[in-house]
């Protein structure tokens, strides 16, 4: 299925990876990256505590999933879903919500499904397997860059010089690169399932030309990975499902992820659609056991965008790996710096469209308040996603059923944001001294003030300081410093400097900050001259955007000196008592 709306900013460089991956990538590198030995942190169950989370945060991240099986806001988002989240080696939060099948048909008539009586409901489960949709473009990408290592595939060759047939219809110049990041030119998608053979399927494919010229444009389309898959199994001979087994899911112990689940496996798969036109384009009835996606059913089930199956504990094996650097105890799937080049981002001349190597980067839409430069992710159709995070060695998988009993009673992303905001806040924050600082929290579409007593400045050398962390939906939230000289009538932009552990001092003539901050405390200060005989009061703002943020932004130690006096100092707890907060509130974490 075409990949859902996406958005967001970002702020990812290059940085070499086509020269990495050109030449010195595969220099030395192992015929069969599957079977080589490595030294990967494997996954065990164990408590927030363990983990380095904040367990009231967890327990928030199930009890918001829970609100999704209700009117969201006219039907359930999803029937129900399995919820994994960890740190480190620890998954602490595995838990199953809600129904893998409940439902046995759509009445489009009355916007009603008909439900199965509760006894013949099968409830969801920790080891339930979904249909993952489009996360299945991840194990393409990967099965890729195994040959990329491997030197049987070049990132920057052309498609057509290993498929020739693929250079028809103006796609001449595509390469490998430019399918594995959405830059093709190929539009989102076309009904292959209206061909009566395989071959006919495949050679649409071939003869679609691009909606724009190849390197021009983004546009997600899953014409990429399909072309992908032809390019995989042309180089080695071997059908793409075979390739998943042995290059990822044996290696890895997966035992649970696979295309063309067995029959046997049917009790223990999450239902899907009531497949009908026109919300379908094949009438298939109750999906249940079988690929959802349209083309992907038509092309045998086997397919590079879609047709994967999996459990929630697969793909946190999967995300554990990668965060291992390609290593999972003694399996090693690929070289680090392969996995570097998947979550570095190649799009830099399309902002807000962030992506590695089959990998979306930087998106809150989906990853909410997980969002970094550094996360990695992808969604399916399906109401799957996988969120993993470098800088906090955070991973998350949300696998629902959200299509069932049918695609139109779900929209957006809301029940993956609030799981991604919820375990970012669990991975706590701590100040320097270890106690409390003022937070702003992680509410979206609000205003916080903190704003400071009145100081009056009898010299030229007034001035704030304090310690500051931020991180926010960039260029939508923002934290400012203002003054008032009429008692809050009026507040007018005050520049100010940060300064990060090891950095350069960094000017902010705005006044404001907004985005990515590294997730480090940072010694700010504002030159307060221009108020001289003047009695004035400072405030921090802080804005959200109405629908994502990110993990919000503290202030500690805030101090104003007039030269050598001290005006204000947040340590004495006569001058704290005269902050005003509103909606900022002390925080330990």
């Amino acid at each position: 299925m075409a990949g859902e709306v996406r958005g967001g900013l970002g702020r990812r460089r290059l940085a070499g990876a086509a020269m990495a991956l050109g030449g010195a990538l595969m220099a030395g590198s192992p015929r069969s990256t599957a079977v080589a030995t490595g030294r990967g942190r494997t996954l065990r169950r164990g408590s927030a505590e363990r983990a380095g989370l904040l367990p009231e945060h967890l327990d928030r991240l199930v009890a918001d999933a829970r609100t999704f099986l209700g009117p969201s806001p006219d039907h359930p988002w999803y029937a129900g879903a399995v919820l994994l989240a960890g740190r480190g080696g620890t998954v602490a939060l595995h838990q199953a919500i809600g129904d893998a099948v409940r439902y046995t048909a759509y009445d489009e008539k009355s916007d009603t499904a008909v439900e199965l009586p509760p006894g013949r409901r099968i409830a969801a489960a920790e080891d339930t397997v979904y249909d993952l949709a489009s996360l299945s473009k991840l194990f393409t990408s990967l099965l890729a860059v195994q040959q990329i290592e491997r030197g049987a595939l070049a990132l920057e060759e052309r498609v057509a010089a290993y498929l020739p047939e693929f250079g028809a219809a103006g796609k001449q110049a595509v390469t490998v690169r430019q399918l594995l990041t959405h830059t093709s030119g190929f539009p989102s998608w076309i009904p292959l399932y209206g061909a009566a053979t395989h071959e006919d399927r495949l050679q649409l494919v071939r003869n679609e030309p691009p909606a724009s010229p190849p390197g021009t444009a983004y546009l997600y389309s899953d014409l990429n990975l399909i072309s992908l898959q032809l390019v995989l199994e042309k180089i080695t001979g071997r059908p793409l499902d075979a390739l998943l087994h042995d290059g990822i899911t044996a290696p890895l112990g997966m035992r649970r992820t696979r295309y063309n689940p067995p029959a046997s496996w049917k009790p223990g798969i999450a239902a899907t659609e009531d497949a009908r036109k026109p919300w379908s384009g094949i009438d298939r009835g109750m999906v249940w056991g079988e690929v959802h996606d349209e083309n992907a059913y038509c092309l045998g089930g086997v397919a590079g965008h879609a047709g994967v199956f999996s459990c929630a504990w697969d793909l946190a094996v999967l995300a554990r790996t990668l965060l291992n650097g390609g290593a999972y105890g003694r399996a090693r799937i690929l070289r680090p710096a392969s996995v570097d080049l998947l979550f570095r981002n190649f799009n830099t001349a399309f902002p807000g469209h962030e992506h590695g190597l089959g990998f979306e980067l930087y998106q809150h839409w989906y990853m909410g308040a997980m969002a970094t430069p550094h996360s990695a992710g992808h969604t399916g159709f399906t109401g799957t996603s996988v969120v993993i995070d470098p800088s906090t060695d955070t991973f998350l998988v949300v696998l629902a059923n959200s299509v069932h009993p049918v695609r139109t009673w779900r929209t957006g992303s809301a029940p993956r944001v609030a799981a991604g905001d919820a375990l970012a806040r669990a991975v706590p924050v701590r100040t320097a001294h270890g106690g409390a600082a003022w937070f702003a929290g992680m509410e979206p579409a609000t205003t916080a003030t903190l704003t400071l007593p009145a100081c009056r400045f009898g010299s030229g050398r007034g001035r704030l300081g304090l310690s500051l962390w931020w991180d926010t939906e960039p260029g939508v939230g923002t934290l400012a410093l203002e003054a008032s000289t009429d008692t809050g009538a009026t507040w007018r932009p005050v520049p100010f400097t940060t300064l990060s552990p090891g950095g350069a001092p960094r000017e902010h003539p705005s006044g404001s900050v907004t985005g990515w901050s590294g997730r480090v405390w940072h010694e700010a200060g504002a030159d307060l001259a221009a108020w001289q005989d003047r009695s004035v009061r400072l405030r921090w703002r802080y804005t959200t955007g109405p629908r994502y943020v990110g993990r919000g932004v503290y202030v500690d130690g805030l101090r104003v000196a007039d030269g050598g006096r001290v005006l204000f100092d947040e340590l004495r707890p006569t001058d704290a008592a005269r902050i005003e907060a509103a909606g900022w509130t002390r925080s330990t974490n």
